[in-house]
């Protein structure tokens, strides 16, 4: 990867980059409080790289084992990767050897970031769309070994410090929306998911409200690429 793909994507990273120190931090504290040094937080944000389920994680290890509780809770909170990946079919379709990847990669700081960032000119599209994921992945791994190292050594009170994702998450729909003429799709998203809210609840409206989403761009594609055309 050359320097110039990284330093475009660093750019775009810098938000992503602030939130997953903070946030990656306090998931390194949390486990090392329970006892955990910093080579499992590393090994975890390597291989699992998933902020939510890495916080869950840390009841997992530390309480009664339930292989199928853990497949299923795994899979409820990770449900919403299925339609990231879905609309990352055509952008990861000629990445090659890259692919698997950016695949596992695909968090939902990134997904945003590939949907919205664009290389500048003489910068490889494909090396542009993997440095972000690479660049992702080493703040949250730098941020989990940092926080793993505090937590061994210090305690924290934490409370509060998961509203950093949050915070993350509102900057990055404010920049898109500022980046995009045509709001359509962030109307769809906020909508269905109040909708979803108000008729599943807290804690199960975030798949009911991804199916309504894509039920909603799907059927509204055609007339989203003509005016992103015009």
């Amino acid at each position: 990867m050359k320097n110039k793909a990284i330093k475009a994507a660093f750019i775009h990273t810098v938000p992503v980059m602030t939130g997953y120190l903070f946030l990656g931090a306090a998931f390194g504290m949390l486990l090392g409080s329970k006892g955990y040094h910093a080579g499992w937080a590393a090994l975890m944000s390597i291989c699992i790289y998933a902020g939510a389920m890495q916080f869950v994680a840390i009841n997992i290890l530390t309480g009664s084992f339930n292989i199928l509780n853990t497949i299923f809770m795994t899979f409820m909170i990770n449900a919403r990767h299925i339609f990231y990946g879905l609309s990352m079919l055509e952008k990861f379709k000629e990445t090659g050897s890259r692919k698997p990847y950016m695949i596992f990669s695909l968090t939902d700081e990134t997904y945003s970031l590939l949907c919205s960032a664009n290389p500048p000119d003489g910068v490889d599209k494909k090396k542009f769309y993997f440095a972000i994921a690479f660049l992702n992945h080493i703040y949250w791994m730098a941020g989990s070994v940092l926080g793993g190292l505090a937590g061994s050594a210090f305690s924290f009170n934490t409370k509060g410090l998961d509203f950093v994702m949050t915070a993350l998450f509102v900057v990055i729909f404010i920049n898109q929306w500022k980046s995009e003429k045509n709001h359509f799709p962030a109307l769809a998203g906020v909508c269905g998911s109040v909708v979803c809210l108000l008729v599943f609840g807290a804690e199960k409206f975030i798949v009911p409200s991804m199916l309504l989403i894509l039920i909603s761009l799907t059927a509204a594609r055609n007339e989203i690429e003509r005016r992103n055309e015009t």
